[in-house]
C-alpha cells in the first residue's frame, strides 16, 4: 500500500480547471519531483497535499488516513517555500525551534532536537545568527531544518532553490537529497528545472496543463518520453519529420534519405507522416562509430563548449543538433562540410501525442 496517495484529484478556480484527474501513489521514503513549466498545476497539487487548497474532487491520503478535511497544522507535513520565510526577529536556533515550541515540547527536548537539525544542515556554529546575517543558501538550509524539526510524515518543497545562484543550487540540491535519504522521509519536490529533477529524484511527474503527462524514473522520462511535450521539455531534442514508405518493413524517409525504424509502424499506411525524436548525444561523426543508421548533411554551425562540441547539421532542410565530446586530437567539422551522422535506430523515438 502506498504511503501518500492522490486519487482522481481535481482543482478548479471558478470555471477554470487547473488540475485534471491527477492520480499518484508515492511510497514511504520516496523522493518524487513535480516538473513542468509555470502554470502547469504542479504547485497547486503541492498546496492541496499541504492543505492550503482543497481539492474540488478526489481524495488525498497519508498512511491510509484521509487528509481532505484536515487543516494544514493537522497533517504532520513539513513545507519549505521558495522564499525562505524565516522570522527576521528570531535567530537561527529560535527559527528552527518555533514549531517545537508550538507543539509544547519540553525545553530540554527542544534544545536536543534543534541541535540535531543544525548539525544535520552543518550550521550548528551559526545558531545565534539572524537571517539578515546569512547567505541565501544558509537561510534555505535553516528553513529546511525548521520544516524537519517536528519530524513530519511528508516533506514538501516548493521550488526551494530558484532564488539561489547556479553554483549554490547544485550543492544545496545534493544536500537536500542526502538529508532526505538519511532521514528516509517521503518528499515531494516542485521545480521547473529539469536538471534538478533528473539529478535527485526517485521518480518524476512531468506536468502539462494540469495533467500528468508521464510518471517515471529519471532514466525512463529522459530516454523513453511518452508524449511530444515530455520529449521536448526534458532535455534538448531534435524533432524530425518523416514519411512512411513501407509500414511492414518499418522504413521511412527523412527528406530524400531512407532509414529503418526499430519501433513498429505496422498500423500506419504508406504516405503517412510522423515525427521522430533524437537526442543530441545519440549521434557521432566518427568513422568507426557504432550505429546501424546514418544521415548525411551539411554542417551549418559548430560551437566549442569546452568538454563538448555542439554541431548543427542540415539534413534535407531539417536541422539536427548533436553533441560530441571534445577530442584535442580531432579537429571539429567546418561549416559547409558534408558529413555522415551515425546513430542506433533504437535511439529514434516515435513521438505519440
Amino acid at each position: 500500500m502506498s504511503f501518500l496517495a492522490l486519487s482522481n484529484i481535481q482543482k478548479s478556480f471558478g470555471s477554470n480547471r487547473v488540475v485534471h484527474n491527477f492520480d499518484m501513489e508515492i511510497e514511504k521514503g520516496e523522493f518524487v519531483s513535480f516538473l513542468g513549466p509555470s502554470g502547469c498545476g504542479k504547485t497547486t497539487v503541492l498546496r492541496m497535499i499541504a492543505g492550503f487548497e482543497n481539492p474540488s474532487a478526489g481524495t488525498i491520503t497519508i498512511a491510509g488516513r484521509n487528509q481532505n478535511d484536515l487543516k494544514p497544522n493537522q497533517r504532520n507535513i513539513g513545507m519549505v517555500f521558495q522564499a525562505y520565510a524565516l522570522f527576521p526577529n528570531m535567530n537561527v536556533f529560535d527559527n528552527v525551534a518555533f514549531g517545537l515550541k508550538i507543539a509544547g515540547l519540553a525545553k530540554a527536548e527542544i534544545q536536543t532536537r534543534v541541535m540535531e537539525m543544525l548539525k544535520l544542515i552543518k550550521l550548528g556554529h551559526l545558531a545565534e545568527r539572524y537571517p539578515y546575517q546569512m547567505s541565501g543558501g544558509q537561510q534555505q538550509r535553516v528553513a529546511l531544518a525548521r520544516a524537519l524539526a517536528p519530524k513530519p510524515q511528508v516533506l514538501l518543497l516548493d521550488e526551494p532553490l530558484s532564488a539561489l545562484d547556479a553554483k549554490i543550487r547544485v550543492s544545496l540540491r545534493e544536500e537536500i537529497r542526502l538529508i532526505q535519504q538519511t532521514l528516509g522521509i517521503t518528499t515531494v519536490f516542485v521545480t521547473h528545472d529539469q536538471e534538478e529533477a533528473l539529478s535527485i529524484s526517485d521518480r518524476i511527474v512531468v506536468m502539462n496543463a494540469g495533467r500528468a503527462d508521464q510518471i517515471g524514473t529519471p532514466f525512463e522520462i529522459y530516454n523513453r518520453p511518452a508524449t511530444r511535450f515530455v520529449a521536448s521539455f526534458v532535455g534538448t531534442l531534435n524533432v524530425l519529420a518523416a514519411t512512411v514508405v513501407d509500414p511492414a518493413a518499418g522504413t521511412v524517409t527523412i527528406g530524400d534519405q531512407t532509414i529503418t525504424l526499430r519501433e513498429s509502424i505496422a498500423t500506419m499506411a504508406k504516405g503517412d507522416h510522423l515525427h521522430l525524436a533524437l537526442r543530441p548525444e545519440a549521434g557521432s561523426l566518427a568513422e568507426g562509430a557504432r550505429g546501424d543508421t546514418a544521415l548525411v548533411g551539411a554542417v551549418t554551425s559548430s560551437h566549442f563548449l569546452g568538454s563538448v562540441i555542439r554541431t548543427r547539421l542540415d539534413v534535407a532542410g531539417t536541422v539536427i543538433s548533436f553533441d560530441t565530446f571534445n577530442d584535442p586530437n580531432t579537429k571539429p567539422p567546418a561549416v559547409g562540410d558534408h558529413v555522415t551522422l551515425r546513430f542506433a535506430a533504437n535511439d529514434l523515438l516515435i513521438i505519440r501525442d
